[in-house]
């Protein structure tokens, strides 16, 4: 295969990863993204060992390689978040896919933490229970919460108090058994609001935690 036809083979499979992904369910966005990084990928390998051939080779092979892992990726994700949506029901908490395949626990003030203050409310305590739970026996996930405030107070205060109630919730689930090397902290302060700090409703949406879990060769 020519380098020429490499490059099309190239942007042939970008494409599929990124734009036959629209109205997929997220099970096929996975194999249809494997499936085109796969196909680069066994292309480029097959052009440096087997010439023309070993390209033509090494795409349909990376391609099916890449589709089958992209979907029991996609497929473990799915059973994570069926699994969270059953244990969060009836506690406010939103459970969410990101844009790049993670899952997502929105956890609102009302269950986390009074203003001001970083020690966990009883009413999150149940929904981290049965969450510590299910990671000790998902050895695979990796986990990173992440602490937000309002806008009420300075960087001073609040950039602080933002990574004080992430670590809460780590240690909480470390407490539990969760192995604290899986877990990774941080803060955003005042930062990065969902709501209009204006109001007191949209403040109280700020003032949250947010988990998110994903497999071991994402970047988080």
């Amino acid at each position: 295969m020519t380098s020429k036809n490499l490059r099309i083979l190239a942007c042939a499979s970008a494409v599929l990863a990124l734009t036959a992904c629209a109205d997929m369910s997220p099970r096929d966005k996975g194999t249809a993204q494997g499936a085109g990084i796969g196909a680069l990928g066994g292309a480029a390998l097959g052009a440096l060992v087997g010439g023309g051939n070993g390209a033509t080779k090494g795409a349909v092979i990376g391609g099916i390689a890449g589709a089958i892992g992209g979907n029991i990726w996609s497929k473990k994700q799915e059973e994570r978040q069926r699994a969270l949506e059953q244990q969060t029901q009836g506690t406010g908490v939103e459970v969410t896919r990101t844009a790049d395949n993670q899952l997502k626990l929105n956890i609102p003030s009302d269950i986390s933490f009074d203003v001001g203050r970083a020690d966990i409310k009883p009413n999150l305590r149940g929904v981290l229970d049965d969450f510590a739970y299910g990671l000790k026996d998902d050895a695979a996930a990796r986990v990173r919460i992440v602490g937000h405030t309002d806008n009420t107070g300075t960087d001073a205060i609040n950039d602080p108090l933002s990574e004080r109630r992430a670590e809460s919730v780590r240690n909480y689930l470390v407490d539990r058994g969760v192995g604290g090397g899986r877990i990774d902290t941080a803060g955003r302060g005042e930062r990065e609001p969902i709501a209009d700090n204006a109001t007191e409703a949209g403040r109280a949406k700020n003032r949250r935690v947010e988990i998110y879990i994903r497999e071991p060769e994402q970047n988080g």
